[in-house]
């Protein structure tokens, strides 16, 4: 199979390339690819049976209960000595259950069941594995394969036997997949106003229902991985297999996605395989004592800028850890799918740091990209789409990887979306750089569509990242401090203020609308959250202040926090009405510049937006495809939404069989400024 890489057939590699002719010259890498892709598949068949198999590791490694209750304990430690098990089972004896040696590195233990037949260890007590280095060092690790840890007083976390006498058992089934994705991204522990790390519980019970209400209907959870640092965002992961007991049980996490599936809502795991932490003894690090194991030892396993271990993603224990991975949340906790992490650090042996990626097609081949990890990303992606028809993956990749979202039988690495990391970008440049006067609605237009085609993105105006302490949310850089004043519908609106709330409200909505194949908003950020978002840490004093989401400023009704919130729940809720994130990209027929006015069609629908400060319009013509009357769906400026009410709903807007901007009718129509009006056409069915 290795010498023939180069000429290996993919299956539907001319549809991409007739889609890309660009991509011609690079023929024979997607080609390579490929080849070490099905390599690796066929490889998976003889040694393991099928991925399929090799996936349910799980099943075998860590510890397991057998029917008759004796317990095994398996673990793959290749620098290791020796390995012994101890906890609360046996007095924390570090000598008494000795596990033996198997081939490839691997090691087991066989405990059998105390004499009344129940298990030798009982749920909710405490192990470690202890490991005998060839240096002489006696290293106390957790089982990498660890379901479930949990941290006292000490910093370092303990391993906890799970195995609860009653599990959760799931009610409801997945959603379909739905085809306008809408994500509500999550972090469990500020989802609540108190001071405090908040519960899975108080997720199930107090922000499911909002998520449901503004009508998301994916929920992105972020920071669920265990890792050691509160403050790291979830991002330095030390347990792959145990969901974070900060905020609860496994079980109470169960319960929460399984009652967003009754809602009709998704839930998508922000997974981690891009890097581990550094941690020794409550991570993966050094596990067996020796600097590689699970990571490339020297310099290519270690990440520079995130001073943590970046995985061997050649090995075959690792494919076998990370991939038995995916499989794990997707079975045991029934997650819907995956944002993969990180995306770019994977793909290239200099993970992106230092390279601006100018677009040029040289820079995603060549000596310079991760094949393996690459192999990787393609190998997860056909798995989990195979076994889970309906699953989502999404990738976080900032360099434009080609074919990154196109199918593994097409040459692409088979993510369904990505995440269009630029737009935000440019919101903040220009909200940083530029008087009202003189934005660049070309420019913006050019920065919404700019994606490639046939490749699905996520849009989004911010995320979880322009939210953290030392960048500003929209919100901020619109408002600033006036937020803590002037938010109140008891006195009138400054012109900040009036400023703020008209251009969040629009930038969200042509974000949503122009900008790609599904919409991704960070909690709080829908009602302009007044705070950034900063976790307790040494240079705040501990402080909790900042991790948290003030949902009570919704619930206040004489704030303009609910304006926001109100606006965004009805945008989201006419999305899921006409569909245009499902449907092709818009056609747009006005960009412009003097009179800072935007014009597109999507599925049928006419969004105008008026960005002029200060300048309205009272009959202006914009271009449309289907001829027909046409009224309000949404309209920035209504009262309910903090604006000056200025159209009437009432109004029906008849096209006129005048071709205008290269659509064969229009239609004249009233735009304020600072206003975005969506308009669809009354005699076209929308049941799309």
């Amino acid at each position: 199979m290795a010498d023939s890489e180069d000429n290996v057939s993919i299956p539907h590699l001319n549809s991409l390339l007739q889609m890309d002719p660009y991509l011609k010259p690079y023929e024979k890498d997607f080609q390579r690819r490929y080849g070490l892709f099905e390599k690796q598949l066929a490889l998976l068949e003889e040694a393991e049976g099928g991925f399929d198999q090799f996936t349910r590791s799980y099943e075998s490694y860590g510890v397991q209960r057998m029917t008759d209750n004796s317990l095994v304990f398996k673990e793959w430690a290749p620098a290791a000595e020796a390995l012994f098990l101890t906890g609360d089972f046996n007095g924390w004896n570090k000598f008494s259950h000795p596990y033996t040696k198997k081939e490839f590195g691997k090691w087991e233990l066989h405990i059998p069941p105390k004499e009344d037949g129940t298990p030798a260890v009982t749920h909710n007590t405490m192990l470690k594995v202890v490991v005998h280095t060839s240096t002489g060092e006696r290293l106390y690790r957790i089982s990498p394969w660890a379901k479930y840890v949990t941290k006292n007083e000490s910093v370092i976390y303990d391993w906890v036997h799970w195995d609860p006498p009653q599990p959760y058992i799931h009610k409801h089934p997945r959603p379909q997949k739905p085809r306008s994705l809408r994500i509500y991204e999550s972090h469990v522990g500020i989802a609540s106003p108190e001071g405090k790390v908040a519960s899975y519980s108080n997720f199930t019970h107090n922000v499911l229902p909002r998520i449901k209400d503004l009508g998301y209907n994916c929920i992105q959870m972020m920071a669920i991985m265990e890792h050691a640092y509160y403050a790291s965002f979830g991002y330095q992961v030390t347990s792959f297999f145990a969901a974070s007991s900060r905020y609860g049980t496994p079980e109470e996490l169960k319960e929460l996605i399984d009652v967003a599936h009754s809602l009709g809502i998704i839930v998508l795991l922000d997974v981690v395989h891009s890097h581990a932490s550094k941690n020794t003894e409550d991570g993966l690090n050094r596990f067996d004592g020796s600097d590689s194991c699970f990571f490339h030892s020297g310099p290519r396993g270690e990440h520079s800028l995130w001073d943590s271990r970046l995985f061997n993603y050649s090995s075959w224990e690792v494919l076998r850890f990370l991939l038995s991975n995916l499989r794990w949340w997707m079975e045991e906790y029934r997650f819907d799918g995956f944002r993969f992490d990180g995306v770019t650090s994977m793909l290239y042996h200099h993970h992106g740091i230092g390279s601006g990626f100018s677009g040029d097609y040289a820079e995603y081949f060549g000596l310079q990209v991760d094949e393996d990890s690459l192999v990787y990303l393609m190998l997860a992606n056909h798995i989990v789409h195979t076994l889970y028809q309906d699953c989502i993956t999404i990738a976080e990749d900032v360099s434009g990887m080609p074919a990154l979202c196109c199918p593994v039988q097409e040459g692409g690495l088979g993510f369904d979306y990505r995440l269009a990391m630029a737009i935000p970008d440019k919101w903040i440049q220009i909200l940083k750089e530029f008087k009202d006067e003189d934005w660049n609605v070309g420019n913006i237009v050019f920065t919404m569509t700019n994606r490639r085609y046939g490749e699905k993105c996520i849009a989004y105006a911010e995320s979880h990242d322009q939210a953290l302490v030392g960048d500003k949310t929209l919100a901020f850089w619109l408002m600033d401090k006036e937020m803590y004043t002037n938010m109140s519908t008891l006195i009138p609106m400054n012109s900040i203020i009036d400023r703020g709330i008209q251009l969040h409200k629009m930038i969200r909505l042509l974000t949503h609308s122009l900008g790609g194949e599904g919409y991704l908003n960070f909690m709080g950020n829908e009602f302009g959250h007044p705070e950034w978002l900063d976790f307790p840490r040494v240079g705040n004093n501990e402080s909790y202040h900042y991790a948290r989401r003030q949902f009570n400023l919704v619930d206040t009704d004489h704030l303009r926090y609910r304006q926001l919130y109100t606006f965004d729940r009805d945008m989201n809720r006419t999305e899921d009405k006409y569909g245009w994130l499902a449907a092709p990209p818009a056609y747009i027929s006005a960009k412009h510049e003097g009179d800072k006015v935007i014009v597109f069609e999507r599925a049928n629908v006419i969004f105008i937006f008026n960005f002029h400060p200060t300048k309205s319009y009272s009959s202006y013509r914009v271009a449309v495809g289907p001829a027909g009357k046409y009224k309000i769906k949404l309209d920035s400026d209504e009262i309910q939404y903090g604006g000056h009410g200025r159209l009437d709903h009432s109004t029906e807007f008849f096209t006129e069989p005048m071709a205008f901007n290269d659509r064969p009718n229009s239609m004249l129509v009233y735009i304020p400024c600072r206003t975005a009006v969506v308009l669809a056409n009354e005699e076209i069915d929308y049941c799309y």
